[in-house]
């Protein structure tokens, strides 16, 4: 099934949204590859086609669908954040197992570089490396442009690889690559011309470490900061990553950054749970009133994930995922940039999570209790061959009391982030 050369676009008159949505047969065939999540990336796209999103006969009434083929990202867009050894061993079509222990070194991680064990190298390496962070790197610069409101790119979103090391089944920053480009931004609609401002909000359920670890306390104390970092996930005694940066934000903390941000909930957190937060999130957008925001939408916290730890729906009740992406989406006032990211390992379920997502950007909800139309992948959508993911039975153990104390620390939070953006201003 192709992805390429779709005409997508509606009438521009007519639209009041336009959404950019980045995929093509060579990042399909990359990202399928991985080892951490072998063909997942087809099926996502396959579903959204075959749902008929991509199809330009759909009447969206206000918005318009813009298919874009990345460009795969060379080595001085890579350097903006890797380091130039990291690069030379994951950009080395030459690199396996065999060559590493012939440079003297008995393992590959001995390197340092973190390609062994959950980051083992394979085969098509180089060409996932420059294809995955040049997909997320052309939805941002989409979003540079006046006219585009929310980009797409399902295959990027990797949230644990630092400028050195891979790590937990991410070889390649691209979300820091992102931000760092989307920095960039000169803003012309404000009272004064100024840089803009990034907000990265990750739901994955692994906490989001190499993302806060790179921007941890860069907001120069002169001027505004342009980067507030919110990760939204599990944390307990073992889980990965393990990180002081993961426990919940506390301004009574020597360590507090106020923009860069833990919100860590326990097991078994539902839709429920992620309504009682959601205002704490709107909290933190309402602050530090960001240009862009980049959201990065892991779906292992779905109900049925092998992860088993969250139980958050699809549905539309409040607190689900799409109740969240549609407040982003419709009603933030931002331009927003949608990864995926490496979180979701029932990819029957990734693939439906994401079409609807999709769905919502476009304002072209589809219901989740449609059959899944007939396509490749079909016989993977069983038992129940409809759009939602079915609901779990894990108990969520997010007490009313640790939701409070939740919703009184990001209250403080929240007036210690708009302070500190109107003492800059003045």
């Amino acid at each position: 099934m192709g992805f390429e050369n779709e005409d997508c676009a509606g009438s521009p008159d007519s639209a009041s949204r336009k959404v950019c949505y980045v995929v093509s047969n060579d990042l399909v065939k990359c990202s399928s590859l991985l080892p951490s999540n072998h063909h997942r990336s087809f099926l996502v796209h396959s579903l959204a086609k075959a749902y008929g999103l991509f199809d330009p006969s759909t009447d969206r009434n206000r918005t318009k669908l813009q298919i874009l083929r990345p460009t795969p990202a060379n080595y001085k867009d890579l350097s903006v954040y890797h380091s130039r050894d990291y690069l030379s061993a994951v950009l080395n079509e030459e690199n396996t197992e065999e060559t590493f222990r012939a440079s003297g070194l008995s393992r590959m991680d001995d390197s340092g570089y973190g390609l062994e064990h959950d980051c083992p190298l394979f085969t098509g390496l180089p060409a996932y490396v420059k294809l995955v962070a040049g997909a997320t790197l052309t939805a941002a610069k989409s979003l540079q442009s006046g006219d585009v409101n929310v980009a797409i790119c399902w295959d990027g979103g990797r949230h644990h690889a630092r400028k050195s090391q891979a790590s937990g089944f991410c070889y390649v920053a691209d979300c820091i690559l992102a931000i760092l480009a989307l920095k960039r931004t000169q803003v012309f609609f404000s009272p004064t011309p100024r840089k803009a401002r990034i907000m990265y909000l990750d739901l994955d359920l692994h906490f989001s470490d190499a993302v806060c670890e790179a921007f941890v306390s860069s907001a120069d104390h002169s001027g505004a900061p342009q980067v507030l970092t919110l990760s939204v996930h599990h944390t307990s005694p073992g889980f990965f990553p393990v990180s002081h940066l993961a426990s919940l934000s506390d301004p009574a903390s020597p360590a507090f950054d106020p923009f860069s941000l833990s919100l860590p909930l326990a097991a078994g957190a539902s839709d429920a749970s992620f309504a009682k937060i959601w205002p704490s999130v709107e909290r933190v957008k309402d602050a530090f009133e960001p240009d862009f925001v980049v959201v990065q939408c892991g779906m292992d916290g779905l109900a049925g994930d092998p992860n088993a730890v969250w139980n958050w729906s699809l549905g539309s009740a409040n607190g689900s995922v799409g109740w969240c992406l549609k407040r982003i989406c419709n009603e933030w006032n931002c331009k927003t940039l949608l990864l995926g990211g490496g979180g979701g390992y029932n990819s029957a379920n990734v693939a439906r999570a994401w079409t609807y997502l999709t769905s919502i950007a476009l304002d072209q909800f589809l219901s989740l209790d449609s059959d899944i139309p007939d396509h490749a992948a079909f016989p993977l959508y069983a038992p129940t061959f409809t759009l939602d993911v079915p609901p779990g039975t894990t108990p969520d153990r997010n007490t009313d009391e640790f939701l409070a104390e939740i919703d009184a620390l990001f209250r403080r939070i929240s007036e210690i982030i708009r302070n500190r953006m109107a003492s800059v201003q003045c």
